[in-house]
């Protein structure tokens, strides 16, 4: 079988391969948001075909990776990935307040996803909160506090990606709880959580 050990093109950066690939025969491999952290996988395709998967380390696939292509039977094998969604924390109207305010307001923030215990990456204005448990769950939490001047959104995972450090993409991502079953993984890797407790101080916790 086959081992497919390097991404060849990526048919939504590239305008060669969307060009190439715009009336090829293509098998979508499916990958979950933990799937995709790995560099050593088993992928199936749509078609039923496996994809034994094998990138060079610390590799971050993105959708729409291209892993094989015959250019005589215009067939192609491309990778698809289901991120979940963030809600994304917009704390940008503060800007203007006075100290006081900014900061009492980046407490009662902090306090809120920290009692919750959520994972989160702030950028800039933005926190980004990865979906850890229901949207309506996680709505209502902000909904209860109703912190003046805070606004939020559900955003796609894939829109949230350009943003982000591949760190920072691990962090939203990475799988907590999830064990690695790739090729040859059948370890859990640790997983680094940022914590905001009470007084909005993040906190990195390896597990």
């Amino acid at each position: 079988m086959k081992v497919y050990t390097e991404i060849i093109g990526n048919m939504n950066k590239d305008p060669e391969w969307k060009e190439k690939l715009h009336d090829a025969d293509i098998d979508y491999i499916f990958l979950d948001q933990w799937t995709a952290q790995k560099s050593r996988f088993l992928g199936k395709g749509v078609s039923g075909t496996e994809y034994p998967i094998a990138l060079k380390r610390h590799t971050q696939v993105v959708d729409g990776d291209v892993i094989d292509y015959d250019s005589e039977t215009k067939k192609a094998s491309v990778l698809k990935i289901e991120l979940s969604p963030v809600l994304v924390i917009d704390m940008g109207a503060l800007a203007d307040k006075d100290h006081d305010t900014i900061i009492r307001r980046s407490v009662e923030l902090g306090h809120a996803i920290g009692n919750q215990h959520w994972p989160a990456v702030v950028k800039g204005t933005k926190v980004y909160v990865p979906l850890t448990v229901d949207k309506k769950v996680m709505l209502s939490v902000m909904e209860t506090h109703n912190l003046e001047g805070i606004t939020y959104e559900f955003q796609k995972g894939l829109e949230i990606i350009p943003y982000l450090a591949p760190h920072e993409i691990r962090r939203l991502f990475g799988g907590a709880g999830h064990d690695s079953h790739g090729l040859g993984e059948h370890h859990h890797h640790p997983t680094s959580h940022i914590h905001l407790d009470e007084n909005g101080i993040a906190h990195e916790h390896t597990h």
